[in-house]
């Protein structure tokens, strides 16, 4: 099932960490003890010299065109401006549609929202993982920070654990901001930018959505709210865990293949539910060739929304639409069609068979 060959991050690649900041959060403290404090009070409404802004970028950034860098670095000021007010477990009311990792996949990003339903109609969950791997990661980012700036309270956007300063040099968003910007101006806006995503939600008290899975460090979502946010992706900890641990067939805690997080078995998750009094826990991370998966006898259901993931992997994608009574539709898509770039055929070939 688990075919993402992500890898953890010192191991990845030697870094060129000349392009990073000194950063005293990110040296391993698990940082319970300088909990993120959102700002209080209603956000700042936007003036409509900005509406006009955002929907010119939007429109834009819909033809699959990138914004300037100068307009970037406006946009992320913005988003910032909107972020410091989220949660680290942000609250999301029902009805709401619940996706998983879109990678750079942009015009499947488009089909999702036609599947869907356009947004502010219809509300919308990003579970991370917005950037690398697919073609189109800056337009991809662009578009849903942009729609979350716009539209604030109709899309909660959250943290994945590409959404790094070393993944990101890794997997291709560093390149592909290189090659279209001609530096590294538009990566470093971005991944500053990723350390202000809440890193998890809860969806109307009931379903915990986050980007990877549970942490041996972690046995209450109260515990989640006292970690400080602002920071780079440690290597390990807690919110290392909440970012890349996976659910497995064997019970307890296991070591994770990817070098990253744990593997949680099903006695984890029931418990985890039973303490903080969930229905579900909701997660992304990895691909699962029908676009959702269930584990742990429907305690934790994964979700996938970047379909023929990487063009070469042939899978559908989902997003899973949650409404008032609690029900819960899972809508599959395969990718849309465009000319001019690899597409994959579901169909085995007669030579496999």
């Amino acid at each position: 099932m688990d075919l993402d060959t992500d890898v953890q991050m010192e191991d990845a690649v030697e870094l060129d960490t000349s392009l990073e900041e000194e950063d005293a959060n990110s040296t391993g403290d698990y940082s319970f003890n300088h909990p993120f404090q959102p700002k209080e009070g209603p956000l700042p409404e936007l003036s409509s010299q900005n509406i006009n802004q955002l929907d010119e970028w939007i429109e834009h950034l819909s033809k699959c065109q990138p914004l300037s860098e100068e307009n970037v670095r406006r946009l992320c000021k913005m988003a910032i401006d909107v972020l410091q007010f989220e949660e680290n477990v942000q609250p999301v009311n029902v009805p709401v549609t619940i996706c998983g990792d879109v990678h750079g996949q942009f015009h499947d990003l488009m089909e999702l929202f036609k599947i869907g339903g356009p947004c502010p109609d219809t509300n919308y969950l990003f579970m991370g993982d917005y950037v690398d791997r697919g073609y189109y990661s800056v337009e991809t980012v662009s578009y849903l920070v942009a729609m979350k700036v716009r539209y604030p309270n109709r899309i909660t956007i959250l943290r994945g654990n590409h959404e790094s300063r070393q993944i990101t040099q890794v997997y291709g968003f560093y390149d592909e901001c290189l090659r279209k910007y001609g530096s590294a101006n538009v990566w470093k806006l971005f991944t500053d930018l990723f350390d202000y995503f809440p890193i998890t939600a809860l969806v109307d008290n009931k379903i915990f959505c986050l980007h990877g899975g549970l942490s041996p460090m972690i046995e209450t979502i109260d515990q989640v709210r006292e970690l400080n946010r602002i920071q780079e992706v440690p290597h390990e900890g807690p919110m290392c865990d909440l970012l890349w641990s996976d659910p497995d067939d064997r019970g307890g805690w296991g070591i994770s293949p990817r070098g990253a997080g744990f593997t949680f078995g099903q006695d984890i998750s029931e418990q985890f539910n039973h303490t903080n009094g969930l229905s579900l826990i909701a997660r992304a991370h990895q691909l699962v060739m029908e676009g959702y998966s269930w584990s742990h006898q429907e305690a934790v259901v994964t979700i996938f929304s970047a379909p023929n993931y990487c063009y070469r992997c042939g899978n559908q994608a989902a997003i899973m639409e949650v409404d008032e009574q609690h029900s819960r539709q899972f809508l599959q898509y395969d990718p849309s069609v465009r000319p001019g770039e690899p597409t994959v055929t579901r169909k085995t070939p007669d030579y496999f068979l």
